[in-house]
């Protein structure tokens, strides 16, 4: 075996080594894993129909809610005065008029009741809007790349897509290396050694 061919050879089993430890050294069968799992754990929520619906429910249920949510964390405040004042003029102590309320309108009874305990919710439904805006937008521009990201084999796969040809290129340059220094070896006269 001449030098050129030999140095192809060394070359080859180099490349099949990178190929084959590379994935490991970046640690590619976990990253590749976690990657298939974050696909296969959003698709349904990626799909078309989903996102359109998803940006209709924060564009027309959540962010109209950002202004009645701050009305209702000053009625909490409010409350406990609104309940004082309107049992005066009704002559009914605060617990008498809770009471009617309860018992004659029971949904406005807990709405104005539970208004007070709801505060803090209610604070966090604008900064909660400002925040999650990113997201759904981002959501939204995205569905295309995610479609084509999961017509991608499962990520899974990468790892071997490396590693197998990497595992032949070493056999290949491998067995002539190999049996090119049989044959030398073979060849040295038995006095020489």
């Amino acid at each position: 075996m001449n030098r050129t061919t030999r140095a192809s050879l060394w070359a080859i089993l180099l490349i099949g080594v990178v190929l084959i430890v590379i994935p490991f050294a970046i640690g590619l069968p976990g990253k590749a894993s976690a990657g298939q799992t974050i696909l296969d754990d959003l698709h349904p929520l990626m799909q078309p129909a989903s996102v359109s619906k998803t940006v209709y429910y924060f564009n027309n249920t959540f962010v109209p809610l950002g202004p009645v949510s701050v009305g209702a964390v000053r009625a909490g405040t409010e409350t406990p005065k609104l309940i004082g004042g309107l049992a005066t003029p009704l002559h009914m102590t605060p617990n008498q008029l809770t009471q009617f309320l309860g018992a004659h309108f029971p949904a406005t009874g807990a709405l104005i009741g539970s208004l007070p305990k709801l505060s803090p919710v209610f604070a966090n439904v604008p900064p909660g809007i400002v925040h999650y805006t990113p997201l759904v937008h981002a959501i939204q521009a995205n569905v295309g790349n995610y479609a084509k990201v999961d017509s991608l084999p499962n990520l899974r796969l990468f790892t071997w897509i490396l590693v197998v040809p990497g595992v032949l290129l070493v056999l290949l340059a491998t067995w002539p290396l190999v049996s090119a220094r049989r044959e030398r070896v073979a060849a040295i006269p038995a006095h020489a050694t």
